[in-house]
C-alpha cells in the first residue's frame, strides 16, 4: 500500500513538472528548426541564433529590458531597505500602517499601477521614455524589497549595533560594519526579486514607455499581430538557460573550510 502511495505521489509530480516544462520544451525545439511553421520540422539550424545577434531591434529591447531591471532594482534596494530601517523604528501602530500602505500595490492589478503611473506623468509633464519606465518599474519594485528586507532586520540583534556605537564607532560606521552584513541575505534577496519583477514586467510598461523605446515584453507583444519570429524563441531559449545556469552556482553547496 505505501508502494503503491509513493508511485502515485511520484506520477503526480511528474505530471505536474510535464505540464510546467514541456512548453518550454517545445520552445527550445523550436528555435533550432529550420522551418517557420510550428507544426513541421524543417532540419536542425542555428540560423535564428544568427539573425537574432544581427537584429538590432531586438538587442536594443534586450538592453532596454536587462539595463531597467538592474537600475530599477538597485535604486528600489536602496530606498526599500532605508524604509525598513525606519519602519522598524516606528511604534507598532504606525508600523502596522505603513507594512498595510506597502502591501496595497502588491494587492492592486498591474493594470491599475501602469494606468495611475501614466496619469501621474502627465500630469507632472514627464516624458515618457526610458526615464518614465524606469521611475514606473522602481515604484512598484520597492515594495517587494521591504517584504524581503523587514523579517531579515527583525532577526538582527540591536546590541551588536549598540555595542559598536559604544566601542567608538559612527552611527554610520557600526550600521555599514556591522548591521549591513546581517541584512545582506535579505539584501540580495530584495534585489533579485525586484530585478525578475521588473523584467518580467509588461502592463506597466506599456503604459508608460511611449513611442520609440521597447523591452522585450512589448516587442514580443507586437510581433504577436502578425505572428512571432523563431529569433524570438531562441531569445527564450538563451534567457532560460541563463536562468538555469545561474539558479545552479546559487545552489551549489558551499565546502567548508578546513581547519588548520
Amino acid at each position: 500500500m505505501k508502494r503503491l502511495k509513493r508511485i502515485l505521489a511520484d506520477a503526480y509530480l511528474g505530471i505536474i513538472f510535464l505540464l510546467m516544462y514541456a512548453p518550454i520544451a517545445t520552445l527550445m525545439v523550436l528555435s533550432f528548426n529550420s522551418s517557420k511553421s510550428r507544426a513541421k520540422w524543417g532540419g536542425f539550424t542555428l540560423d535564428w541564433y544568427q539573425k537574432l545577434l544581427d537584429s538590432p531591434e531586438i538587442m536594443e529591447a534586450l538592453m532596454n529590458t536587462l539595463s531597467i531591471a538592474f537600475f530599477s532594482a538597485l535604486i528600489a534596494t536602496v530606498i526599500g531597505t532605508l524604509a525598513c530601517i525606519a519602519i522598524n523604528r516606528m511604534r507598532k501602530s504606525t508600523k502596522g500602517l505603513f507594512l498595510a500602505l506597502n502591501n496595497i500595490p502588491l494587492l492592486n492589478g498591474d493594470i491599475v499601477t501602469g494606468i495611475s503611473m501614466m496619469l501621474v506623468f502627465i500630469a507632472f509633464g514627464i516624458t515618457f521614455g526610458y526615464g518614465s519606465i524606469l521611475i514606473a518599474h522602481t515604484t512598484f519594485n520597492i515594495p517587494y524589497v521591504v517584504l524581503s528586507v523587514l523579517p531579515r532586520l527583525r532577526q538582527t540583534n540591536r546590541s551588536t549595533y549598540e555595542a559598536a556605537m559604544d566601542l567608538g564607532a559612527a552611527p554610520v560606521q557600526a550600521f555599514v560594519k556591522v548591521v549591513l552584513p546581517e541584512l545582506f541575505p535579505g539584501i540580495l534577496s530584495g534585489f533579485l526579486m525586484a530585478f525578475t519583477m521588473s523584467l518580467d514586467d509588461f502592463i506597466i510598461t506599456h503604459f508608460t514607455k511611449g513611442a520609440g523605446i521597447n523591452t522585450l515584453s512589448t516587442l514580443i507583444y507586437s510581433e504577436v499581430r502578425r505572428g512571432i519570429q523563431p529569433t524570438m524563441y531562441a531569445l527564450s531559449t538563451i534567457m532560460f538557460i541563463a536562468a538555469l545556469v545561474l539558479l545552479a552556482l546559487a545552489g551549489r553547496p558551499k565546502r567548508k573550510k578546513e581547519a588548520v
